[in-house]
């Protein structure tokens, strides 16, 4: 592909803030028209199928529309934290998403109050069939102890106090800035370039880039500590006006998951754990270390060339997902000539990579920080993926599009395995296999390992959290405790702010926002060796899979497309197998080496 930009075009779904503007004053009114039809099913005598459908597309309808403005605001502030017209017009939309959440629990409410005969007749009509699993969810889901005045008050307040609190963590981490000096010169950082920092070739800079961000880390703890215990102790009010005692309760809710399937993972993964010790003992001797540091994690564990151009990224990418299948393919040539990804290394930016959904425009943005390593053509990659399964959904209908967390990993993490396997068996030499066996397992120990400590962590600050607030030693002491269970103790000066550092624990929508990472990568691994075995044929299966993906649990889903049981723990042994297979050829390698 000819050399393209990296910054990304945003003008094609708004011209402006000012069209904007325009563009929520409408929806203001569109979601004034879907309330006063939400209050026409108020005392249901009789059930309208056809009149039913047309209400969950028109709440459809207004969610997509929602996701189109929350989507456009989340650029605008990630390209720059400091933009006082998008954090107005985010105030806007947070207002109106409170409004649409407000109609969507009265509709499930509605449909929680059908009786019995009457719900038996539109469960089973073939005109509301599209959405039986979603109406069954509702249904489910509706014997709350709350009065739908109490659902609507604790909706309003969410706005100005908890969603409140996860956009002050985004200010704050977006506004920091680190200064270090390299090679005789500063050089001011965002948190993403400096975080970067850590793949760097040279340790002195990655250690010296480490001890900074620790440094600042201990300087704002105090008020990130306020953030997460506010954020925690309002779910935890939240769970108990609900009658819900098990943090878990939500969060495996909004994976379509059962406990049975979570633990069954958990407990395939810590069985399978010592290959991957071996593998950072291993790289540390390497280094010449006793025992692998934290900053030397991300290192490049051999020079392989030079740095990677962007442009060379993305022929590479387009290469390989070419070999997947022609529609992936395609579909990555119009992302990158359209303007969907904004990659640009320059600070004042976000820290955080993304996809956004724009599902009125079927299109997305990708936003990353591109510094020229495997490593962030594998973030880069891991992205796309989440664009190409919105992609596959193009024409699901609004409220099924919504997949739960898990699947949405999927997808993500099977784009980086078909990068770094394409890569693998084009290497040209040991020392290039080595260092893709390295990305590889980096992202085993990250979902093995790191995400593990993550998962431990929270669940053990909730229970603290339901005693008062966590002062900010008692944190950190709790996140070493987590990093050293979940590592094994196999690293040494792992961060204990991670806590403080990691986005996914102050994403309001989202709690426990951890586990779904480790299930999207080992049923991705399930997924690649299906596609082993078919070849460029799976690529339909796949397509089909994802546009499932908010249809069904994922326990359903996975039987339906590979006919296996993911509450066994046999199933995620499949997957951790084949990542043994890769530590033992590491290990080879390097002895040979």
């Amino acid at each position: 592909m000819d050399k393209l930009n990296q910054n990304w075009n945003l003008e094609v779904i708004y011209n402006s803030t000012n069209e904007l503007h325009v563009y929520l004053h409408q929806l203001e009114e569109d979601l004034q028209v879907l309330a006063r039809g939400i209050n026409s099913f108020s005392t249901i005598s009789i059930v309208d199928a056809n009149k039913m459908k047309i209400l969950l597309l028109d709440l459809g309808m207004n969610k997509g529309k929602l996701s189109q403005a929350t989507s456009y605001i989340t650029c605008l502030l990630a390209q720059n934290p400091l933009d006082e017209k998008a954090t107005l017009l985010q105030g806007k939309v947070t207002k109106l998403s409170s409004q649409f959440e407000h109609t969507l629990t009265k509709a499930k409410n509605i449909i929680a109050q059908i009786s019995p005969e009457l719900w038996e007749v539109l469960i089973e009509s073939p005109i509301v069939n599209d959405f039986k699993f979603i109406l069954i969810e509702w249904r489910n889901a509706g014997n709350t102890s709350l009065t739908h005045n109490e659902q609507a008050m604790l909706s309003s307040l969410m706005t100005d106090g908890y969603h409140a609190w996860g956009q002050m963590y985004q200010t704050l981490m977006g506004n920091l800035k680190i200064e270090l000096q390299i090679e005789g010169k500063k050089h001011t950082y965002s948190v993403g370039q400096a975080l970067n920092l850590r793949a760097h070739p040279d340790e002195h800079i990655r250690k010296f880039a480490h001890e900074s961000l620790e440094k600042e880390w201990a300087e704002h703890q105090q008020n990130f500590a306020k953030i997460l215990n506010h954020l925690v102790g309002f779910r935890i009010q939240m769970n108990q006006l609900q009658g819900i005692e098990d943090a878990l309760d939500e969060p495996l809710r909004k994976n379509r998951m059962k406990k049975k399937t979570l633990d069954a993972m958990w407990s395939a993964v810590s069985k399978h754990k010592q290959p991957f010790v071996s593998y950072l003992n291993h790289k540390a001797k390497m280094n010449h270390d006793g025992k692998m540091q934290a900053f030397n994690f991300w290192a490049p564990i051999a020079s392989v060339g030079n740095k990677i151009h962007f442009d060379d990224a993305i022929n590479l990418i387009v290469e390989h997902f070419s070999k997947f299948g022609p529609k992936l393919k395609a579909f990555a040539v119009n992302a990158f000539e359209d303007g969907w990804v904004e990659a640009e290394n320059r600070p004042g930016k976000s820290s955080v990579a993304f996809c956004a959904s724009f599902p009125m425009s079927a299109e997305s943005r990708v936003f990353m920080t591109f510094d020229g390593t495997m490593k962030s053509v594998l973030t880069l990659v891991h992205e796309l993926g989440h664009a190409f399964h919105n992609f596959a959904m193009t024409d699901i209908s609004g409220l099924n599009r919504e997949y739960p967390l898990s699947i949405a990993e999927t997808a993500s993490t099977f784009a980086e395995m078909i990068v770094l396997e394409a890569a693998m068996e084009n290497a040209t030499s040991i020392q290039e296999k080595i260092s893709l066996l390295d990305e590889k397992f980096k992202r085993s120990v990250m979902n093995f390992m790191n995400i593990h400590s993550r998962f431990l962590f929270e669940l053990k600050f909730y229970e603290e959290r339901k005693k008062g607030l966590v002062a900010v030693h008692r944190i950190n002491e709790l996140m070493h405790e987590a990093i050293k269970e979940g590592y094994e103790d196999s690293v040494e000066e792992v961060s204990v702010y991670t806590w403080l550092w990691t986005p996914h624990f102050y994403i309001t929508k989202a709690p426990f926002y951890n586990f779904p990472y480790t299930f999207g990568y080992l049923f991705s691994l399930c997924l690649f060796a299906k596609y082993k075995e078919m070849g460029t044929a799976f690529e339909n299966a796949y397509i089909q899979l994802l546009r499932d993906s908010g249809k069904m649990s994922t326990e359903e889903l996975v039987l339906k497309h590979l006919n296996e049981d993911i509450t066994s723990e046999e199933f995620w042994e499949k997957g951790l197998k084949l990542c043994v297979q890769d530590v033992e050829l590491f290990l080879q390698l390097t002895a040979l080496n």
